[in-house]
């Protein structure tokens, strides 16, 4: 009898929580993210060689990490490659695997300056600097230097009195995951500046630009420390032949600080997991990982005589109701979306906005569309209160969600 009586519980639970009641009101909201068939309609009339770059960065700018990965996989022309039995097992008999946020928070306290890269359309990088701020910051890393920030002065002077950011901050900013990078920096307390510059096309002189106006910062607080998050190969150590002396190592010249440097990229997920570097398939990775080998020296990132001071290994990603398993960890809840009482044309993009942030131009939490009426809506969200927008790009509906 206990156990029908529990179950009865769960039951009236569960239709209680589809049917939850909202107060909806329509509204006028205008989105600059896209629906997946204005992304496959431009893949479908495009013709230059970089088309799936750039369907790839609209992908993960409206929080779809799944076709982000495969557009990339498209851009880069990857295929299976694989590591003999027999060097699988002499890799494994080589290095031992630990945590990677444990092993850069221990390794952070050796210096002044840490800086980590992120391949533009893959969220789960920011996800995984956001990790470390809470830590870096009790280990006195107060200033976080993004690549991505716009380089207007009066934008990020008003982006650090705001506290939450908004569209216009940068083309990246805008991804929800970044968007939470830059919002729980600034809840932390940390102080955020940008250090990128207008400059393109000689790369040599980009890479200089970024490291003085690092430099700049570094030198104005002479006893604070800081993270700096960037792209790719800015974060390598050395001359890249293919590249540049990079910024990371003109940084190390100019300041004479040795930062320890953290790449991301190489050894991340592909769309399909046969795609993943022979590395990266060669160990059994359940947790974001740092290799040592028998000597206790981390395994390098090396990229044309360049390098990373750590390469870090992270985990292919499950799905849970068709979102990434991290979009519910680090204290956020898997949240259902009740849509029902919702007239509207599918397919629909569904945001969640703190509230108290403005809608029109705040970057949302996160962002889902929904293709037809028989899918469920999951937002990975924290406990609070949150503005739900709806919409088809025509008409547009808002109701409030509290989270407990």
């Amino acid at each position: 009898m206990r156990n029908i009586f529990y179950i009865s519980i769960f039951i009236i639970s569960l239709f209680s929580c589809k049917e939850e009641k909202h107060e909806i009101e329509k509204i006028d909201f205008k989105s600059t993210y896209k629906f997946s068939s204005e992304i496959e309609n431009f893949l479908a009339k495009d013709t230059t060689a970089w088309k799936y770059h750039l369907s790839a960065a609209d992908y993960a700018t409206k929080g779809d990490f799944k076709n982000a990965l495969t557009q990339w996989d498209l851009a880069m022309n990857a295929r299976d490659m694989n590591y003999t039995e027999k060097q699988i097992d002499s890799l494994n008999q080589t290095y031992k695997k630990v945590n990677a946020k444990n092993y850069i928070l221990e390794k952070a306290k050796e210096t002044r300056v840490v800086i980590i890269n992120e391949a533009h359309h893959n969220s789960f990088h920011r996800v995984f600097t956001k990790s470390l701020l809470k830590e870096l910051y009790d280990l006195g890393y107060t200033n976080l230097g993004l690549e991505a920030l716009s380089t207007s002065d009066s934008l990020n002077q008003a982006l650090n009195k705001r506290k939450y950011p908004i569209l216009e901050d940068g083309h990246y900013i805008k991804e929800p995951q970044f968007g939470n990078l830059v919002r729980e920096a600034l809840e932390i307390g940390y102080h955020l500046f940008s250090y990128d510059t207008l400059t393109r096309g000689d790369q040599s002189i980009r890479e200089i630009t970024e490291a003085k106006n690092i430099q700049k910062e570094i030198d104005s607080k002479p006893n604070e420390k800081f993270l700096i998050h960037c792209g790719y190969a800015h974060a390598h150590e050395g001359e890249d032949k293919s590249w540049a002396v990079t910024m990371a190592q003109r940084l190390k010249e100019y300041t004479e600080i040795d930062p320890l440097t953290i790449s991301q990229t190489s050894y991340s997920e592909k769309g399909k997991p046969e795609f993943n570097h022979p590395l990266l398939k060669a160990f059994d990775i359940n947790e974001s990982t740092i290799l040592l080998d028998q000597e206790n020296n981390p395994f390098k990132h090396k990229q044309n005589g360049a390098y990373a001071d750590l390469a870090v290994f992270h985990p292919n990603t499950d799905y849970i109701d068709n979102r990434p398993n991290w979009l519910f960890e680090n204290e956020n809840k898997n949240v259902l979306i009740s849509l029902g009482e919702i007239e509207i044309e599918y397919p629909i993009m569904v945001f969640a906005f703190k509230k108290g942030e403005d809608i029109h131009s705040a970057v949302p939490i996160d962002i889902i569309e929904i293709k037809n009426s028989t899918e469920s809506c999951h937002l990975g969200l924290k406990n609070g209160s949150y503005k739900i927008i709806v919409t088809d790009g025509r008409d547009s509906f808002t109701f409030d969600k509290n989270i407990k």
